[in-house]
């Protein structure tokens, strides 16, 4: 009968390891057969191997305390390091602490830095003080729109590529060749909107290139500062705080301690407190005298953002002298203030929203020529002198605003701030004036004057 009990019992674990059982109750079977008490170790294990197979979970704590680690250490082992180890440092940190407290409130001494170190720290907090306000101040000068900043901000924090922006001239040129067209471009509102309108986008193509050399040469290299140099020395300036509080504190234990014991590793504590104080203190020292360098690379920067920052002016003056020359040879463009060559009659008076309306600086009138349509006279191709009488009426005062050197007979040259008298004469290019100082007599170009009422 037993025999029999123990061949079910046997067919029972075989057919249930045979069945829908996992293999985790086969070995359970089989170790029941084997007889003996298991180990609790092994009883952990089986049931581990039962939750896994059975597709439930056990709490691992009480799993934990009995499973061995590959290298020989418990869990529990490092778990009570671990717990050490934090306690030592909330006694690190609590010594520190209060050691400032007593410091802040004149019961402890403190360890007071040389000058010159002194000195260091404050030349580099002015250094990041004003490079932060350099930095922000620059790039709300190249980019005005703050929401557009704040996503060419996310985008660098996600390590990904800004999408390039259409600037406003580019947009404002899109939308003046789109009415012009609309309009008709053979018009000439048509043909002047086309003609300031790619004025406008070449304006636009000139600040991306300015805008793109300023973020590569000036604002990267402020940018590395302080994301870079400067965190590592504020991480090595809060390092040298710590050490500076243990060796006070050490110092403060060294008085307290009156039993020869005490005294002896209070200044063992002394000694290697004031060594890794001097260790930190010489690191911190060469971070802050580097600023030096971080000086010379950011005037670097400085030169290549001025240089950039010319170039763009200058060919926005360009583009603007040649858009000006191209409007006063269309038929029908308004140079200036355009008015009639004829004098109002003596008896007429200004109409009264004129002086509140019209330009500051009103320009000299000037009488349009036909495109293809020859000059009446040879006045302009060689200027005589003698042969140029200014006009009965119609001649103003003018103010030098820059030095001007003629380039040939025909022109008169100028100096800053003189004041010289100019006209006009039929068929003249729109861009020159005739000039008049007591006997001299020449063309003078208009953008070099400020002209007076």
């Amino acid at each position: 009968m037993q025999e029999g009990a123990d061949g079910r019992r046997s067919k029972g674990a075989v057919g249930c390891a045979r069945g829908s059982a996992s293999p985790a109750l086969a070995c359970l079977g089989e170790r029941e057969r084997a007889g003996g008490r298991r180990q609790p170790v092994t009883d952990a294990l089986d049931l581990s191997l039962l939750a896994k197979s059975s597709g439930s979970s056990l709490p691992s704590p009480s799993l934990s305390p009995l499973l061995p680690c590959r290298c020989g250490i418990s869990i529990s082992t490092t778990m009570d390091f671990n717990m050490k180890k934090l306690a030592s440092d909330a006694g690190v940190f609590f010594t520190r602490a209060v050691q400032f407290t007593e410091e802040k409130l004149g019961q402890a001494e403190k360890t007071e830095l040389d000058a010159h170190f002194e000195n260091l720290l404050t030349r580099a907090d002015s250094t990041k003080n004003w490079t932060e306000k350099i930095l922000r101040q620059t790039e709300v000068l190249l980019q005005p729109n703050p929401s557009a900043r704040v996503e060419e901000f996310l985008y660098e924090k996600l390590d990904r590529k800004v999408p390039s922006r259409v600037t406003n001239g580019e947009l404002l040129a899109q939308y003046m060749i789109e009415a012009a067209n609309e309009f008709g471009p053979g018009t000439p509102y048509g043909k002047t909107l086309i003609k300031v309108g790619e004025t406008e986008r070449r304006l636009g193509g000139a600040e991306r290139d300015f805008i793109h050399s300023a973020s590569i040469n000036f604002l990267s290299p402020l940018r590395n500062f302080l994301e870079g140099d400067w965190r590592t020395i504020s991480k090595e300036r809060r390092i040298l705080q710590n050490r500076r509080l243990d060796l006070d504190a050490c110092k403060a234990r060294l008085k307290k301690a009156k039993a020869a014991e005490a005294k002896a590793a209070a200044e063992h504590e002394l000694r290697l407190a004031q060594t890794e104080f001097d260790r930190q203190a010489e690191v911190t020292r060469l971070l802050l005298e580097g600023i030096s360098s971080t000086h010379v690379n950011h005037l670097r920067g400085l030169h290549e953002f001025a240089e950039a920052q010319a170039t763009y002016y200058a060919q926005c003056y360009q583009y603007m002298m040649d858009l000006q020359k191209q409007l006063g040879r269309l038929p029908g463009t308004f140079v200036g203030n355009a008015e009639s060559a004829s004098p109002p009659p003596a008896s007429a008076s200004p109409p009264a929203g004129a002086a509140a309306t019209g330009p500051a600086v009103p320009t000299i009138p000037v009488v349009p020529t036909a495109v293809g349509t020859p000059n009446p006279g040879p006045a302009l191709e060689v200027l005589n002198h003698s042969n140029v009488k200014p006009p009965a009426s119609g001649t103003r005062k003018a103010r030098v605003l820059y030095d001007y050197e003629a380039a040939d007979s025909s022109e008169l040259s100028l100096l800053s701030d003189e004041m010289i008298t100019v006209y006009s004469l039929p068929g003249m290019d729109p861009d020159w004036l005739i000039g008049e100082r007591g006997n001299q007599k020449g063309k003078v170009p208009v953008t070099y004057l400020e002209l007076l009422s």
